[in-house]
């Protein structure tokens, strides 16, 4: 992994993440406010970002590249859009990161300290979470919707096979 602290000077490395879905929802000030506690990670095909069954307070957003989010060893997804979110069910619920993620091909990611939360206070705390939770809620809803139609996919194909084999 190569990390650099994010670059204040570095106007279009911002207009960038300001145009990621996941981000756009952060007024200028939450988002400068991230940005001073984030890194830019750069890893290399196959380089491990997060193990799972350890604890850190980082959220990632993927700038460019993929992943894919492993649990065993089992693939459960591969993540390819500018702005995905990886790392954030840690940070919802303070529990040790349930899966592995490794970078696919060369991939780019803005990693935020969400620690910085507790840093803030009053309205500024109450902006700032309520705008990262909403794009948590947003996120999960869409996994949850994907996770129910692979569960009824699967059931279908267990009731088909069950009749093939005449149980």
């Amino acid at each position: 992994m190569i990390e650099s602290d994010y670059l204040k000077k570095n106007e279009d490395l911002l207009q960038k993440l300001r145009c990621m879905p996941s981000l756009k929802s952060f007024d200028d000030k939450a988002l400068k406010g991230a940005l001073r506690l984030s890194k830019i990670r750069k890893y290399e095909p196959g380089e491990l970002i997060l193990e799972e069954g350890q604890y850190d307070n980082w959220v990632y957003f993927l700038v460019s590249g993929k992943v894919r989010i492993v649990k065993g060893d089992k693939e459960l997804s591969v993540l390819n859009r500018k702005g995905d979110v990886f790392g954030e069910m840690g940070i919802i619920d303070g529990s040790a990161r349930s899966a592995s993620v490794y970078a696919v091909d060369e991939t780019v990611c803005l990693a935020t300290d969400a620690s910085y939360i507790d840093r803030l206070l009053g309205h500024d705390k109450v902006v700032f979470c309520s705008t990262l939770y909403q794009i948590f809620a947003e996120m999960l809803a869409e996994r949850l919707r994907l996770t129910s139609e692979e569960l009824v996919m699967a059931r279908k194909e267990i009731t088909e096979l069950k009749a093939q084999l005449g149980k």
